[in-house]
């Protein structure tokens, strides 16, 4: 089974495979290569069946590569043939196949025939066809190197290229194969190249639909190109300031090809070519003189060379050559010009000038001569520097001022250039306004500045010229630099682009004057008033922020300020500033944005004794840069508070110490016996009697008894010893007396208890809520003979509190070596008074101690008695 299966699809295979060339069907036309078709017509080709096919028309079927052929394109011829017309295209390559078979014997494998296309184009004609045999050493070379144009369409087919060369009258024809694919050029081989020969050049291209050709026939002159001049030289005239002589070196021997020449030249600093006419050159000639050109200028030669015919080709340019006129005298003035800064009493004049636009030389000095009223100023030499070419001079307000300026080179001195500068009060009018852009222009951008055309103020005046002025301000930490530039508009503009290269991120300022020329006397060049403007080419974010400082903070409020950046910094104009705070801890940044011109601000609405933190943001078109920030803190009161505090405390402290005083003066019975408490007076008190042998009178002389112990012998000491000492005192111990209204201070009463009864139920009474009042009286008084009547002990009991001096009788003096006595609260020195006992004075006197009575529990020997004395009473 699987043998018959195999043997079955071979002849099947067979039967397919000898189909093409053997099978029961075959196309006309046929080839056994491909069949070149031309892109866009059509093609014919017909399907026959071979004798003793089994197949009819009806079975034949076409096929491309691009699938069956639809059955509109077949046309049946008989029942053995079909023919089938399709339209060449650029996508035809491949198969075209007739095939036939029934569809009842599916089993049986069709009969296949086709045949191979191949769609393209035929050649295109050559076009601009030229051929060049160039210079090699002295000769020409017999290399001939042609080219052309092979067109743009592709012919889609294999096409040769080749190149014939032929000269006349010979039997010499020399061919080029060119294996390129759509080939430009190529290289002939002549052997030697023929010298004043007829030379016969063309190509021909050819492919399976076709073949075309161009050619070229002239003088063997015409296909050769030369070498460009040797030897160029380009030489200075001293005496002749406006030419160059330019010389060369023929590059080939006039017997093998004469040559004319051709010379161009150009300013070093412009890339425009003059090239002098050929008429001026024509002839074998090795030099020329250049003309009519400008003094002490750079120039740049060149030269080349074609054949006499001028139908052949131009060699190449020489090398350049450089060289300079000789100098000239200036043909131009300088261009002179002036900055006017006005000061509190003067105007600061600053002159500056550019070098003569035809200076013609070597500009080596300037002549400056300056005209003040009627004052004439002309200053030494100026030495050319073109870093400072200026002058600066002051110039009141009031006066004028004609300024004239001369340059000088090698050669000889320019025009003059002059300049009127009037007083302050008599300005020529200015342009009506101004305005600038900026053109994106390439490779950098430009400034373009219009204004308004003005009309001259006077008859005698018209108005020349417009000047525009840039000046770049540069503003450092300490110092103000300007840089000014210049040029000249003529009067029929009122717009133009500036002439400069102005720096990004740098401010300028542009004004616009219009110049005037009096025609009056002198003609005078003067300037009107400008018009200025700030102006940035280039805008640019700032550099550097603002430094906030607090000027004054207060509880709910804190004025801040802060200075201008530097125009450096700024790269642009600023737009605004805004100003950042916050809690220093809690970093919720609030917001205010002021002017561009605004460099303070008050905030409002601020929580008292609170730390803030605070910065400024300056922004311009660009972008923005933020300063560095600051801490401050309000205040806990605000304006007037502490004052309001201060004064509400001290009318508060006022009005108590009113309501004290008045409440002293009201309740000052009260206060009198709180801080002076009164003491009983001892003669309204019962007065015990110490000896009952004695009674004591009933009357008593009522004055404030007091007790004091005295040493007899200190006593007698005192009297003695400082009689003469004791009565310069006496008017001191009198005016002490009468200050108490109980006779005197407790101080002058005993530092220690009266004797008082003999029992001891007595003694038991001297308690501290018991103070006995006593008074001893003696015998004897100032050496007097002492009655009889025996001296008497009294005693008064009180109430009030013994005193601290009573309290304290340790305080005293020793009782046994010296007596002491008190009054009124003061120590008193020890001695007596004097002798005379004076009505309401106290007298002291020392009593002998034989005389006095001993009673029962009497005081002791050395006691003294006392009794206050009122005028005209003794003691007894």
């Amino acid at each position: 089974m699987d043998t018959s299966c195999n043997l079955l699809l071979l002849l099947m295979f067979l039967h397919y495979a000898v189909g093409f060339t053997n099978s029961c069907v075959k196309i006309l036309p046929d080839s056994s290569s491909n069949i070149v078709l031309e892109v866009g017509k059509d093609f014919t080709a017909t399907c026959h069946l071979l004798e003793g096919s089994d197949y009819t028309s009806d079975d034949i079927e076409w096929i491309s590569e691009n699938g069956s052929i639809p059955k509109q394109s077949y046309r049946r011829i008989n029942e053995t043939a079909v023919s089938v017309t399709v339209n060449i295209d650029s996508d035809l390559n491949g198969w075209l196949k007739c095939r036939a078979a029934k569809q009842s014997l599916s089993f049986v494998p069709p009969c296949v025939y086709g045949i191979s296309l191949h769609a393209g184009y035929p050649p295109l004609k050559p076009t601009n066809l030229s051929c060049i045999a160039v210079q090699e050493d002295k000769d020409i070379s017999p290399n001939l190197n042609c080219s052309w144009d092979p067109g743009s369409r592709n012919p889609l087919i294999d096409t040769t290229y080749t190149v014939y060369a032929n000269v006349l009258g010979t039997f010499q024809k020399h061919k080029a194969e060119c294996n390129q694919h759509l080939a430009r050029s190529c290289v002939v081989n002549l052997e030697t190249f023929p010298i004043h020969m007829i030379l016969k050049v063309w190509v021909e291209v050819k492919n399976a639909l076709g073949s075309e050709q161009s050619e070229l026939q002239n003088d063997s002159s015409y296909f050769a190109k030369p070498n460009p001049p040797l030897n160029v030289q380009v030489l200075a005239e001293v005496n002749i300031p406006t030419s160059l002589m330019v010389t060369w070196k023929h590059p080939i021997d006039r017997t093998i090809m004469k040559l004319s020449y051709a010379i161009r030249y150009r300013k070093a600093a412009s890339d425009v070519w003059i090239e002098v006419p050929e008429s001026f050159t024509r002839g074998y000639i090795e030099s020329f003189r250049l003309q009519s050109l400008e003094p002490y200028t750079e120039y740049v030669v060149q030269m080349r060379c074609i054949g006499e015919s001028k139908s052949s080709y131009w060699s190449d340019w020489s090398l350049s050559v450089t060289n300079s006129t000789a100098e000239a005298k200036p043909a131009s003035a300088p261009d002179l010009w002036r900055i006017i800064q006005p000061t509190a009493n003067n105007r600061n004049v600053t002159l500056i000038w550019k070098d003569p636009v035809k200076a013609n030389g070597k500009i080596l000095s300037y002549n400056l001569s300056i005209n003040q009223g009627y004052k004439m100023f002309e200053s030494p030499s100026i030495k050319a520097n073109t870093h400072s070419q200026m002058y600066s001079m002051e110039l009141p307000p009031g006066k004028m001022a004609n300024i004239e300026i001369t340059a000088f080179n090698s050669v000889g001195a320019s025009p003059k250039a002059s300049l009127f500068i009037p007083g302050s009060d008599k300005e020529l009018p200015g342009v009506e306004d101004m305005s600038w852009s900026v053109l994106d222009g390439k490779p950098e951008p430009k400034l373009q500045v219009k204004w308004t055309a003005v009309l001259p103020p006077r008859p005698t005046l018209h108005l020349s010229e417009y000047l525009l002025e840039w000046v770049k301000i540069t503003q450092s930490v300490h110092q103000t630099e300007l840089q000014v530039g210049w040029q000249r508009v003529p009067k029929n503009l009122t717009i133009t682009t500036l002439n400069a290269d102005l720096e990004k991120f740098k401010r300028y300022n542009i004004s616009v004057y219009p110049i005037y020329k009096n025609h009056s006397g002198h003609r005078l060049f003067q300037a009107g008033r400008p018009v200025t403007r700030p102006a940035y080419i280039q805008q640019g974010t700032p550099i550097e922020g603002p430094t906030v400082k607090v000027k004054k903070s207060k509880k709910n409020s804190a004025e801040l300020t802060w200075d201008e950046i530097p125009l450096d910094s700024q790269r642009g104009f600023i737009t605004n500033y805004t100003i950042f705070y916050a809690i220093g801890n809690t970093k919720q940044w609030k917001s205010v944005t002021v002017d561009p011109n605004v460099h303070s601000h008050v905030l409002t609405d601020l929580a008292s004794e609170t730390d803030y933190v605070v910065n400024v943001l300056v922004s311009t078109e660009a972008g923005s840069f933020k300063g560095t920030d600051c801490t401050f803190k309000t205040m806990k009161y605000g304006d007037g508070e502490v004052e309001v505090i201060v004064v509400v405390v001290c009318l508060g402290f006022l009005f108590l110490t009113v309501f004290i005083i008045m409440f002293c003066l009201r309740k000052r019975e009260v206060i009198k016996k709180m801080l002076w408490p009164q003491v009983p007076d001892p003669s309204d008190s019962s007065i015990a009697h110490w000896s009952p042998d004695f009674p004591i009178k009933a009357d008593l002389p009522k004055e404030d008894v007091s007790v004091v112990e005295v040493d007899v012998f200190d006593g007698k000491s005192l009297c003695e010893e400082e009689k003469g000492v004791l009565p310069l005192k006496k008017d001191k111990y009198l005016s002490e007396e009468h200050s108490s209204g109980i006779g005197g201070s407790s101080c002058m009463s005993s530092p220690r208890h009266s004797v008082s009864d003999s029992d001891e139920g007595d003694s038991g009474q001297t308690t501290s809520s018991t103070v006995q009042y006593s008074t001893v009286l003696g015998s004897g008084y100032k050496g007097q003979t002492p009655s009889h009547q025996p001296p008497a002990f009294a005693r008064s009991e009180s109430t009030q509190p013994l005193l601290d001096c009573e309290e304290h009788p340790d305080h005293l003096n020793e009782s046994q070596s010296r007596s002491s006595y008190f009054r009124r609260g003061r120590e008193l020195e020890p001695g007596v008074l004097a002798p005379e006992c004076d009505g309401g004075s106290l007298t002291f006197c020392p009593v002998q101690e034989e005389e006095v009575s001993p009673v029962t529990e009497e005081p002791p020997a050395s006691a003294l008695s006392y009794m206050p004395q009122k005028s005209g009473y003794r003691p007894q």
